[in-house]
């Protein structure tokens, strides 16, 4: 940090949530001179060994250049998997496309990435630089702001001062509902049933994405040819699931996804979570802005949830340093409104995408199922219709940040 800064507030950003999300903002920020703090109310474990129920993040090609433009990505890359392909198929019917990264010019479509691996390697970086204060274990107690500052209590007590507040705190976001932000939910009455399997045949590098009638499929390819799996169930069903033996489980798994992989020969540890759509309805405030799943959490489908929060933090990381360049406050509504109007446009369409495709993918009607996988037909005859779903999937559709671009702040 740069001594000749004048310093009206102890930070000029305070990020509250030190998960990928926060941590990604902190990261893309370092090299600015600001002041930034992040308060993690989880104590951060130590370093773990890789192991065979490892969860993992599916990142965008455009998520990857972002991690990349930050300086993080040559740590990251030697445990990702590439996905050189992706097939999308609708249980019981004919209708399939199919997307390339060879026919999209890139080297892979997205990298399947443990989210060990990923934070671990955001803290590493974050570690290492010296206007960057990590607050860990501690929360927020209380929380005041006026027109110059946001004032936050937090745990031992302590009182911190900060120009811009971000939250990034997750779907359950304690920052969103101190502020009485609305949000619109809704709930998809499905779970999402996540482990790990081992294929007979090797995957090279392909993800299946897989509709039925309680929900997607999703097989994402990883490394030692283990592949991750999350399976959509409806609420109801998720119990029984997860009380499958191995065996059984596989089994059941198997007859939904079918053996373009060969038989499924191992079984991880599984566990499940709800899925809900929330949505915020105001992402700024004066001297706040809310990021990640704080903002939106959504479905699972396609992976878009880490990928939508990436281009947050590339977003608003870019408005922040903009702002800090011309001398201006980053603090300030006008400026927040800049990213907020920025993210319009893609929180919009990624979120009204997500929610069609689950309702209409667990429609029974047959008319309906003609219809879709009529559409997915065409959709692999029609190059410009492929190529513009494949941008969508990469995360690389719209405007992009300078960042998303592979271009440094």
């Amino acid at each position: 940090m740069s001594s000749s800064i004048k310093r009206d507030t102890d930070y000029d950003i305070l990020i509250i949530g030190g998960g990928m999300v926060g941590a990604s903002l902190a990261a893309a920020l370092s090299n600015q001179p600001l002041r930034i703090g992040i308060i993690e109310s989880t104590p951060l474990t130590a370093k773990t060994q890789p192991s065979y129920d490892d969860r993992v993040i599916a990142l965008s090609y455009g998520s990857h250049r972002i991690l990349k433009s930050i300086g993080v990505w040559n740590e990251l890359q030697h445990d990702a998997c590439p996905i050189d392909h992706i097939h999308v198929s609708d249980r019981g019917h004919c209708g399939f496309t199919h997307l390339s990264a060879k026919d999209e010019s890139v080297d892979a479509l997205g990298y399947v990435v443990p989210g060990r691996s990923i934070g671990q390697t955001l803290h590493a970086h974050i570690d290492k630089q010296s206007n960057i204060d990590f607050i860990c274990p501690a929360h927020w107690t209380a929380l005041e702001s006026d027109s110059n500052q946001v004032t936050l209590t937090v745990t031992k007590p302590k009182t911190l001062t900060t120009r811009l507040l971000v939250a990034a705190d997750g779907g359950q976001s304690a920052i969103r509902k101190k502020l009485g932000i609305q949000t619109k939910t809704s709930n998809y009455q499905q779970s999402a049933i996540i482990t790990n399997v081992t294929p007979e045949l090797p995957h090279q590098n392909r993800a299946f994405e897989r509709f039925t009638e309680t929900g997607p499929l999703a097989i994402l390819p990883m490394t030692e040819n283990r592949c991750s799996v999350v399976w959509t169930a409806r609420t109801d069903q998720q119990q029984e699931i997860l009380d499958l033996d191995d065996e059984t489980f596989l089994k059941r798994l198997q007859e939904r996804f079918g053996y373009r992989l060969g038989r499924l020969t191992k079984a991880g540890s599984r566990f499940a979570y709800p899925l809900k759509l929330i949505q915020a309805l105001e992402q700024v405030r004066p001297r706040v802005a809310i990021i990640g799943n704080a903002a939106h959490s959504l479905h699972p489908l396609a992976g878009q949830g880490f990928n939508l929060g990436l281009r947050d933090v590339a977003a608003l990381a870019e408005t922040i340093a903009d702002a800090t360049q011309k001398g201006d406050d980053p603090g300030d509504i006008n400026t927040l409104k800049q990213y907020a109007e920025a993210r319009k446009q893609d929180h919009r369409n990624v979120l009204t995408a997500t929610d069609t495709l689950v309702r209409l993918f667990t429609q029974p009607s047959i008319p309906v199922a003609i219809a879709r996988n009529k559409v997915l037909t065409l959709l692999d005859l029609l190059p410009p219709a492929k190529h513009l779903l494949a941008r969508h999937a990469m995360g690389i559709a719209g405007r992009q940040s300078r960042l998303t671009r592979g271009l440094s702040l």
